[in-house]
């Protein structure tokens, strides 16, 4: 069996699209935040709720949305989330989101520790784990156990219009981790007409692009 692993789509719909259209697969895996600074978060969830076989983790911006606060101390991530939350009306489907599953052996969760972990970052696991939130893709083994984490399909943090993935074939335990490149501006120009924050555009804009 084939999974589609992501992360992190934070609402960025062109970026879904594309990556869901590049890759024929059994299933797929969700890692969470799939809400939050992209204009398009009821789009996202209701694409993601329509895939066939799909296993759905709750991040901490799904988390944000159903509490109906953010209290994260950041003012940009603030602006990005009372924008967002304006108009959001998936909280019913957002609910249905599992804080952890385990499959095929991996525990699968939206982060450890409640923390970002990164390719360098120590950390003790005691199970072979799957993990999103720091928008950062690797392959790592700890202790002897493995930790993945697909990247960021929406907002990746060094190239703004890359999208990072990965495909596990449960069948051979392998795990490809890959990336593709769209349209940022399609993002950027949806941001403009909802009257987003210029603040919140200008953290789009001014992200390095790969081969811009």
């Amino acid at each position: 069996m084939k999974y589609l692993i992501f992360s992190d789509i934070h609402g960025n719909l062109p970026a879904l699209e594309k990556v869901l259209a590049s890759e024929k697969v059994d299933g797929y895996l969700n890692l969470g935040d799939v809400v939050n600074y992209g204009p398009w978060s009821n789009e996202c969830v209701e694409m993601v709720n329509d895939l066939s076989n799909c296993l759905n983790i709750l991040g901490n911006h799904e988390t944000y949305f159903i509490e109906n606060k953010c209290e994260v101390k950041h003012p940009l991530v603030r602006l990005f989330f009372r924008k967002c939350i304006s108009d959001f009306k998936n909280q019913h489907v957002i609910r249905t989101y599992n804080k952890k599953i385990e499959v095929k052996g991996f525990n699968c969760t939206h982060t450890v520790n409640n923390q970002y972990v990164f390719h360098d970052s120590e950390l003790i696991i005691d199970n072979h784990t799957i993990i999103g939130h720091s928008h950062q893709q690797y392959f790592r083994e700890i202790n002897g156990f493995i930790l993945i984490n697909p990247g960021s399909i929406g907002q990746n943090r060094k190239y703004i219009n890359v999208a990072n993935y990965a495909i596990w074939n449960t069948e051979t335990n392998t795990f490809d981790l890959r990336h593709l490149t769209f349209d940022v501006d399609l993002v950027i120009k949806e941001m403009k007409i909802s009257e987003y924050p210029q603040e919140c555009i200008d953290y789009y804009k001014n992200k390095k692009r790969l081969n811009a």
